[in-house]
């Protein structure tokens, strides 16, 4: 493997299987973020972790603004860290923003999935005619704006919106805190390009079987959202969990495990 892509996306791998689970966090987190759900599947694959660049452990100073301008750059780093592995056919759980990272890569790439498990995925949070995307121009702009003038605010303030369960305060001061953590330019910058990006026109390029997980209420990615993903991916299945928020894979991990194993083995 390059070192290079390694050092960049702080690349990790473990596990005693053969197939390759790739596991790509959402918008302000990091690798560390799947550590609830990877031990059910070690014995069984090969598991590969990393970070985006410009969060968690990757090398900051490979964060290009025009490059990270859209979700485009990251997909091509993650088919980066495929080839560099020479892995093929690989199954890709990608949560939130990595959704559609995945989408992206999976679509100009197809030989190296063959299956993507999208957790709350989102092609477009803004709703357009009779597209509900659960946020409106206003929404966005509040968002942003908000963002740029008080980023340790606005941190404090999303985290539990996202994670929506007041009951695990600890899941919701852990994603503040990561959130907190990195570069405040490179935060804003990629929280512009999640939340303004609009990926619908890409979910009918993709041709790899497809699972996709949502919760309700999720007020980042409501169901409406999950079943329209669904319904334009040609070859998908959902599976609506029993939990709230954004984050099951933290809140919910039986669930999300489960669901995966289910699709998996079926």
């Amino acid at each position: 493997m390059s070192i290079a892509i390694t050092k960049r996306n702080n690349v990790k791998i473990f596990g005693k299987g053969t197939q390759a689970i790739v596991f790509a966090h959402g918008y302000g987190c990091d690798q560390k973020m799947w550590r609830i759900i990877t031990p059910a599947f070690e014995k069984d694959y090969r598991i590969i972790l990393f970070d985006h660049v410009g969060s968690g452990n990757s090398d900051q100073s490979a964060y290009d603004f025009e490059k990270y301008s859209s979700l485009k750059g990251y997909a091509e780093d993650l088919n980066e860290i495929l080839y560099s592995l020479d892995l093929q056919k690989v199954i890709f759980v990608g949560h939130s923003v990595s959704s559609m990272i995945g989408v992206l890569a999976a679509a100009d790439r197809p030989e190296l999935y063959e299956k993507l498990i999208l957790i709350g995925p989102s092609p477009c949070y803004i709703n357009d005619n009779e597209y509900f995307g659960g946020f409106s121009y206003k929404d966005i702009d509040e968002l942003i704006a908000t963002l740029e003038s008080n980023y340790l605010g606005w941190s404090s303030f999303i985290a539990p919106v996202i994670i929506g369960n007041p009951e695990l305060p600890e899941y919701s001061e852990e994603l503040k805190n990561s959130f907190c953590a990195m570069n405040p330019d490179i935060a804003k910058h990629f929280a512009k390009v999640t939340f303004l990006g609009d990926n619908r026109e890409d979910l009918s390029r993709v041709c790899t079987s497809t699972l996709i997980i949502q919760c309700h209420p999720d007020v980042i990615a409501p169901v409406r959202v999950g079943e329209f993903v669904h319904k334009k991916i040609p070859d998908s299945k959902y599976v609506l969990l029993n939990s709230a928020g954004h984050c099951p894979h933290l809140t919910a991990p039986d669930q999300v495990i489960s669901s995966i194993r289910s699709y998996l083995t079926t």
